[in-house]
């Protein structure tokens, strides 16, 4: 597995990514992560595992908590000198948008070896979300990838040099691409973000497929120790109540956690509401607060480990879910299912991959990010929960959601793209 950071390092798809890397081994197959190395507190505090090839890198962060390799000669002998030692590679799964997906690639092609791409972000809307000049941005990074990929002799030449270009011309060199939902998957393909003919080999002639769903998964063990804590009796679940709301997340602009504040003033209800995480937009939540006097009370809780994180969403009685159009999966929501908590849905595509169990922001089929939207939501879903009649979650997703089954579904590609 590639990946842009070192799976040690703070970030959901790091978590996936160990995630994956242990149930794989519990299913006996060898599983090799490589990575930028680690920077200061961080690299101190991981203990050595043979598993990890790390990679010379430079910090890219004030913090150090992220790195960078550069992808290219140098880097391809070192990658192949750590490898020589491992055995026959027979797949290359890239869980990576950036230097991690080029060094991967590299190494795929000057092995023989079929690539599976594990695609995690909307780049477009993440890259316009973060930085100042997203068109630039993506102008560079296109020809980045240009210049590390090179020409492939079997791919046709992808002259775009927007965000879905620059996932076309990866997936051109996959075997097969996979997205943690059905909505993105979707919008992959509608973008001719496809596995590239060429690279499906002999096995498959002629043969063009789409993008595999398969869902990024919560940890069976920590989901049933956290399951046992939950009361036995169901009526517990359903008795009227002072509603207990969460949100949780990176705390940035994408995430929306400032216009939930303001829905939540504006909305009038008498809740109890935790807010779970950190980053740069928390000072400004907290003054928004202050200043906004929402009848609700709020309380910043910071970050969390992740089995206490999942017992706060399994106490509560309802997760609010506030981005719109920049997630690719919406992971909250589905481990909130999985524990039997409904939630409050901004974004459509997310709502409609859940399936039941959610009060819609606006009227459900279009994104409506105004805060009159989210203040009714609020208000419908504290009226149902006071008196004892929340929504329901898909009982179906507790198993669907379980690692082990998305493990299962990843080597079925697997054995697809190496038969």
């Amino acid at each position: 597995m590639f990946g842009d950071q070192h799976a040690e390092s703070l970030g959901g798809a790091q978590v996936s990514m160990r995630l994956q890397r242990r149930f794989l081994e519990k299913a006996g197959h060898t599983v090799t992560m490589v990575a930028p190395a680690l920077h200061g507190r961080r690299a101190r505090a991981v203990a050595p595992d043979a598993a990890y090839v790390d990679l010379p890198s430079v910090p890219v962060t004030a913090d150090r908590e992220y790195s960078m390799t550069w992808p290219g000669r140098r880097t391809d002998r070192r990658l192949d000198a750590a490898m020589a030692a491992r055995g026959r590679v027979d797949v290359v799964h890239i869980q990576a948008d950036f230097w991690g997906a080029f060094i991967g690639y590299r190494f795929a092609r000057r092995h023989g070896i079929p690539v599976v791409h594990t695609m995690h972000n909307r780049l477009d809307v993440g890259i316009e979300a973060t930085t100042p000049f997203p068109k630039l941005v993506l102008r560079a990074l296109n020809a980045w990838q240009r210049r590390a990929l090179g020409r492939s002799p079997h791919a046709p030449e992808e002259r775009g040099h927007d965000g879905w270009a620059y996932q076309r011309r990866f997936a051109a060199r996959a075997a097969a691409v996979t997205a943690p939902s059905t909505h993105f998957a979707r919008r992959l393909e509608e973008h001719g973000v496809r596995p590239g003919a060429a690279a499906l080999g002999a096995a498959a002639p002629g043969r063009e497929t789409g993008v595999d769903v398969i869902w990024n998964g919560i940890d069976d063990d920590v989901l049933a120790e956290v399951l046992s804590t939950l009361p036995a009796d169901p009526a517990d679940a359903t008795a009227p109540r002072r509603p207990r709301f969460v949100w949780l997340g990176r705390m940035s602009p994408e995430k929306r956690l400032l216009p939930f504040l303001e829905a939540l003033a504006a909305s009038g209800v008498d809740a109890h509401v935790e807010v779970i995480g950190g980053g740069g937009q928390l000072r400004a939540a907290r003054r928004l607060v202050e200043k906004l006097r929402p009848r609700a009370d709020v309380h910043f809780v910071g970050r969390m480990p992740y089995a206490e994180t999942l017992r706060r969403i399994a106490a509560s009685d309802a997760v609010v879910q506030t981005s719109i159009g920049f997630e690719t999966q919406g992971m909250t929501i589905f481990e909130a299912a999985s524990l039997g908590t409904p939630s409050i849905v901004s974004d459509p595509d997310l709502a409609a991959e859940l399936g039941s169990g959610y009060w819609a922001v606006g009227d459900g089929s279009t994104a409506d990010p105004s805060t009159a939207a989210l203040a009714a939501a609020l208000r419908a879903a504290a009226s149902d929960i006071a008196t004892g009649t929340p929504r329901v979650p898909d009982p179906t997703i507790r198993e669907r959601f379980r690692q082990s089954s998305r493990t299962a579904a990843m080597i079925e590609v697997y054995g697809r793209v190496t038969a």
